[in-house]
């Protein structure tokens, strides 16, 4: 169903859709949420931390599950980034086009996949420190650390990006987020 809604730049009439169902929505904010408290508040191996791991591979499970059979904008087949695609987003960049995607455009769909896989990993890495046969292992607990961070810098470039093309395109991405709607 569209909605028409005022566009505050121009005042003319403009119509939104939904995009973000709330399956992908609970699942951005948990991870954001989850990555805030473990990289920034709670301590490092204690009991809040390692819930909050769990709490991501949980959430990270149900999101792939949802990738195969959620919401159109949802899955995987709608915006998984063929080579084709992403060099083409990028030369619409580099050449000023503003090629505009509904649901993730290629090099978003990248940077999403990425950070899937890094939470797959650290979720993995952070259970694997609690078991014996890694107990005290410093490799281990040095290559979680190594991923967390990691985690860290893309999401501050996506976070980036997406106000970027927020700017670029005129419209409100992060807030996308939050009502599950865009421009049409």
């Amino acid at each position: 169903m569209t909605e028409i809604t005022t566009n505050e730049n121009d005042l003319a009439p403009s119509a939104t859709i939904k995009v973000w169902d709330p399956v992908v929505r609970l699942f951005h904010w948990t991870v954001v949420s989850a990555c805030v408290l473990n990289l920034f508040i709670l301590e490092e191996g204690r009991y809040w931390h390692r819930m909050t791991g769990y709490t991501v591979a949980v959430a990270l499970t149900i999101r792939v599950l949802w990738g195969f059979v959620g919401t159109k904008h949802a899955r995987f087949s709608d915006f998984f980034p063929t080579p084709a695609k992403v060099m083409g987003h990028i030369f619409d960049i580099v050449d000023g086009r503003k090629s505009r995607s509904i649901g993730h455009n290629p090099l978003a769909s990248v940077m999403m996949l990425l950070l899937m896989a890094l939470l797959a990993a650290t979720c993995l890495t952070g259970w694997m420190t609690t078991l014996d046969a890694f107990w005290g292992d410093k490799w281990l607990e040095e290559l979680h650390g190594v991923i967390a961070n990691s985690i860290m810098v893309l999401a501050f470039i996506h976070a980036a990006a997406a106000l970027i093309e927020s700017w670029r395109h005129r419209e409100n991405l992060v807030w996308s987020m939050v009502t599950g709607r865009k421009r049409a």
